[in-house]
């Protein structure tokens, strides 16, 4: 029976709704935190344009500190249990910061120890949610899925962005952190309150009839074979490195955008806040047409249109004046937001038929490794390309480079294909093959 004869996957499954609601109140909290904490160091401490790149370089650092050990580490772990963890550190993290402004002790260094520590924390989550979705969710179903929470994830990052703005222009930047106590509680039951178990990790790597006894877990071989899965498959590696070079140039502009429409716009708090989250609301868009774009035209010709022809329009950012000028940044921003939602859900789709469950943590942390660890790199050099030339010139090379990581892309098989494998060349699994895995 097909997923459309059995009614909408939202309907008709209570574990995705709550897993649904935890991802999308995680986000919520997320994206207010991420115009906060910036709008914080801009405008209680007086940070520059480098120390606020420098905020949210420190997010992401982790990716590169852990996140290799981390996909195997989660495949040793329950990862439902690894989602909550994380998101109670989070939850508390968050807190300090109203609470060290009450005292009269707030820093920016407090700032970036807590932007660090919970990118640590998001590491840890990311990789066990990637993992776990397959779990709960059957193969027939995955995008549709990848389609719902992509979708709602981008519109809780809008509201969250315009409703951080509004309550940093009504309350102040600090105060308006303390709505993060609510969602990231909302996200721990939601969490908490799924049914679904999962198969122990012990049960995971368990031997299938006729195939080699699985050896003792090590983290160094575990790390190795993810990497090693990553660089032999055509597929993974082309997207692990278009991401890596596409979230370089995405956080090479968004790392400085608050100073950028601060200076070219002349926005308050709560402008900002809602243009960006205008802007993103191409995200929505993107989830909404993904699957129906794919079908149409083919998995590869879709993924190309998302990921190089939409993100040209990058381009209109630089050119944001005062008032009417505002719609450049919002167009522009629109279109990247949109693309790459859409690219994202169905490069998941694809990733979660393409790689066998139990290896799927160290694929995704590889692979994240990869995308993730460019961001600090991006926000970075942004900033201190800001600093040295000012912030319009900067921003121009940032947005020129969104569409130029789509190079890759054009150097792999997936302009010649109307759609991408249907996951019958699926990558050989660690433990039945030993060897580097061919190209599909």
């Amino acid at each position: 029976m097909s997923a459309g004869a059995r009614g909408s996957l939202l309907r008709r499954d209570r574990d995705f709704r709550l897993l649904l609601t935890g991802e999308v109140a995680g986000r919520f909290g997320g994206a207010l935190t991420n115009l906060s904490l910036p709008l914080i160091a801009v405008g209680v401490l007086h940070a520059g344009a480098f120390e606020a790149a420098l905020l949210v370089a420190a997010k992401w650092v982790p990716w590169l500190l852990i996140g290799l050990p981390a996909g195997a580490w989660v495949d040793r772990m329950r990862r439902r249990t690894v989602m909550l963890v994380s998101t109670a550190v989070s939850l508390v993290l968050h807190l300090t910061v109203p609470a060290a402004a009450v005292l009269g002790v707030l820093t920016t260094g407090q700032l970036l120890a807590v932007a660090t520590a919970t990118g640590a924390a998001e590491v840890f989550f990311q990789t066990a949610y990637t993992a776990y979705l397959p779990t709960l969710v059957a193969e027939p179903d995955r995008a549709e899925g990848n389609a719902a929470l992509h979708g709602s994830a981008s519109a809780a990052q809008i509201v969250g962005l315009g409703a951080g703005g509004a309550a940093a222009q009504t309350f102040g930047p600090v105060n308006s952190l303390l709505a993060n106590t609510a969602t990231f509680l909302l996200s721990l039951l939601s969490t908490a309150a799924i049914r679904t178990r999962e198969p122990a990790p012990a049960a995971r790597r368990g031997d299938h009839p006729g195939t080699a006894p699985s050896p003792r877990p090590n983290l160094r071989r575990e790390v190795s074979e993810g990497l090693r899965l990553i660089t032999g498959d055509v597929w993974l590696r082309t997207f692990a490195l278009h991401g890596a070079l596409a979230n370089m140039a995405l956080m090479a502009y968004q790392s400085i955008q608050v100073v950028f429409l601060v200076e070219q716009a002349r926005l308050s708090d709560g402008a900002i806040g809602a243009v960006v989250g205008a802007a993103g609301a191409g995200g929505v868009l993107g989830a909404a047409v993904a699957r129906r774009v794919g079908a149409a035209i083919g998995t590869a010709r879709a993924l190309m249109l998302f990921l190089f022809w939409v993100p040209m329009l990058a381009l209109l950012i630089p050119l944001t004046g005062p008032g009417a000028g505002v719609a450049c940044y919002v167009l522009g921003s629109f279109a990247v937001s949109a693309g790459i939602v859409a690219g994202n859900v169905v490069r998941a789709t694809f990733q979660q038929r393409h790689v066998p469950t139990r290896v799927l943590g160290r694929i995704s942390a590889s692979g994240s490794f990869l995308n993730y660890g460019a961001i600090p790199l991006g926000a970075l050099a942004s900033g201190a390309t800001a600093s040295a030339v000012g912030v319009v010139p900067a921003m121009w090379l940032a947005t020129a480079a969104v569409p130029l990581a789509a190079a890759v892309l054009w150097l792999s098989p997936l302009p010649r294909l109307r759609d991408l494998p249907d996951g019958s060349a699926a990558p050989a699994t660690p433990a039945a093959s030993p060897t580097p895995v061919g190209r599909p």
